[in-house]
């Protein structure tokens, strides 16, 4: 899904954009370290990885990236308040059962936060679901019976979350194809990246 430059994965380069150089990041979920390892590269962090899957955990020290192996499900206590800059959720947060717990223990150990997640209000996923299917695309790929997504949320979603809970968006990113979406972006951003803190 990743390639070791980022190339296939537009989000690493807005990710980055936010992360000022040499931050000490968390990042969670973080599958086989491709975007720790891109952010050692391009900015200078250092941090550590946390993933649940043996094979990816064995991935992550391949790619010579720090990481420990847990459950996000259970929180993140092993992790002392404020002990890193950043901490980020890519891809992972639609997948989460308790997603105001996670956002708010990334909010704990980190100075602020970051998440990526597939914009269910792209026009391509509302067509679909006027057709009366569930939406597959490529920022969507699984079946209805098989997805690990389990909260599938819009960019109006994600911001009205924000606005009650008194979480400050520092930036946005909305991506279509790679390209930055500026007109329209609930309608025509199919992958949001949201920096924020508390």
């Amino acid at each position: 899904m990743t390639g070791a430059n980022g190339s296939q994965r537009p989000d690493f380069a807005a990710i980055a954009q936010c992360i000022s150089r040499d931050a000490h990041v968390l990042d969670l979920g973080c599958g086989d370290g491709t975007l720790l390892k891109y952010l050692q590269q391009s900015r200078g962090v250092t941090g550590y990885g946390v993933e649940i899957n043996d094979g990816k955990v064995l991935a992550c020290v391949n790619n010579g990236v720090n990481v420990i192996q847990g459950d996000l499900e259970r929180g993140l206590a092993e992790f002392a308040d404020g002990s890193f800059d950043f901490v980020v959720l890519s891809l992972t947060l639609q997948a989460m059962h308790n997603t105001e717990r996670i956002v708010r223990e990334m909010l704990r150990v980190g100075r602020a936060g970051i998440v990526t997640f597939p914009n269910f209000g792209h026009w391509k996923s509302r067509l679909q679901v006027l057709r009366g299917r569930m939406p597959v695309s490529d920022k969507l790929p699984f079946e209805w019976f098989d997805t690990p997504n389990i909260h599938l949320c819009t960019i109006a979603d994600f911001e009205r979350f924000c606005e009650e809970r008194g979480i400050r968006i520092v930036r946005r990113a909305v991506l279509s194809s790679g390209r930055p979406v500026h007109l329209l972006p609930n309608l025509l951003g199919e992958l949001a990246v949201y920096h924020f803190s508390g």
